[in-house]
């Protein structure tokens, strides 16, 4: 006699099948939650249409972003939450789930333009602007990048010259991330002492930062030039705790490691799209999810979603026992970006000529990781990086 057969069961979600929930706290998964909902009920409804636009309402996403507390997240006092790294990886994993640029704007004010105060900062600056900027009020940008200048920070020309008490900045920076939106920019230069950062109010006469059109990339995001025409700056906008490269560089790392959970979250909205899609959709008279082929390329992706999580964890871990490497996070960002826009790639063509038009996420999450692949060092930096530490050879130079 033939066993009745089994129905098939409920499928899983991908990263249900590392039991990645097991590895996070209650307060972490909470927070998970909050932003998850918020991003879900503010942001994805609006965000193929700022895309396609090439115009977000920054200034509004930024107040909202700050009450809900994920600005400078990570960060202890002058109204930061104080969460752990885990907890904000987690959050730029959310917010990159519905768009990278909607990340970038928290990694940018966080991680790098209110990073660069609280960490290197006069108590005076400090109180000045982190406040503000941790509720939204302040937007903040960071000013390294330059138009020949980019993988090579040490190569930058912008300056900064003593004139009686004053400094005098000269210099032009390149696609700053807010630069337009800002109410402080982060601003790093040359000076005879070496490189040292100023907080720059960028309603300071002979500022300006025009705004960088006709992007393919990062549309719901404002990406700016910043324009410093003798800009003449008191002796106190000087940053007094970071003198050389270390200083920006050790902010780079900050905005990295969001990224380690960030792309994460456009590999996972790609993947749940494309699974959801190939259940749906028809095929020779069989829903395009039971055929092989199909099959394998999710099982591909879903092991490559799940190890990159499995690292961003680890290396989260890692940051709050103040034990994580430089290398580490090079490991992280080289990895998960890779394998992110390799994911966003593999799940249009599971939609086909569906997955090119913005009714679905895939191709845009792929052009968003295109930029993401790129800035806060590339790929080709980080495997330079990771191959420094394998050998002990420096082979930038």
């Amino acid at each position: 006699m033939k066993s009745p057969k089994s129905p098939n069961p409920s499928p899983v979600h991908p990263l249900d099948l590392f039991a990645i929930d097991g590895l996070l706290t209650d307060e972490e998964r909470e927070i998970r939650r909050t932003v998850r909902a918020l991003a879900d009920r503010e942001l994805r409804p609006h965000v193929a249409g700022w895309f396609e636009a090439g115009a977000i309402p920054a200034r509004e996403l930024a107040r909202t972003l700050g009450g809900l507390g994920v600005l400078g997240m990570h960060l202890e006092g002058y109204g930061c939450a104080g969460t752990n790294s885990v907890a904000y990886g987690l959050a730029c994993m959310e917010l990159e789930a519905v768009d990278s640029g909607l990340r970038s704007l928290v990694s940018v004010q966080g991680s790098l333009a209110m990073y660069a105060i609280w960490k290197f900062g006069s108590e005076e600056q400090k109180q000045r602007w982190l406040p503000g900027m941790a509720a939204g009020e302040y937007i903040g940008c960071f000013g390294l990048t330059e138009p020949d200048a980019g993988s090579d920070p040490g190569a930058m020309r912008t300056n900064a010259k003593r004139d009686g008490a004053d400094w005098v900045l000269n210099g032009t920076k390149m696609w700053i991330t807010n630069g337009s939106v800002s109410d402080v920019a982060v601003v790093w230069a040359r000076t005879e002492d070496g490189v040292r950062g100023f907080v720059v109010p960028t309603d300071t006469p002979g500022f300006s930062a025009p705004e960088i059109k006709q992007k393919l990339s990062l549309r719901a995001s404002v990406t700016s030039e910043l324009v410093m025409e003798d800009v003449r700056l008191p002796a106190d906008a000087v940053l007094p705790g970071a003198r050389g490269l270390s200083g920006p560089l050790g902010c780079l790392n900050e905005a990295r490691f969001g990224i380690v959970f960030g792309a994460l979250g456009a590999a996972r909205d790609c993947l749940e799209t494309a699974i959801s899609y190939a259940g749906d959709r028809t095929v020779f008279a069989r829903p395009l999810s039971s055929y092989q082929l199909t099959q394998q390329k999710l099982a591909d992706m879903a092991l490559e979603l799940g190890k990159g999580m499995l690292l961003a964890v680890h290396l989260g871990r890692l940051k709050d026992a103040g034990t994580l490497a430089p290398e580490q996070i090079s490991l992280g960002k080289l990895n998960n970006v890779r394998e992110a826009i390799a994911v966003a790639r593999e799940c249009r063509t599971i939609l086909g000529a569906n997955g090119i038009t913005l009714e679905y996420p895939v191709l845009r999450h792929a052009n968003n990781l295109e930029s993401v692949l790129t800035y806060e060092g590339t790929s080709e930096v980080h495997s330079l990086v990771i191959g420094k530490a394998l050998t002990g050879e420096q082979a930038f130079r």
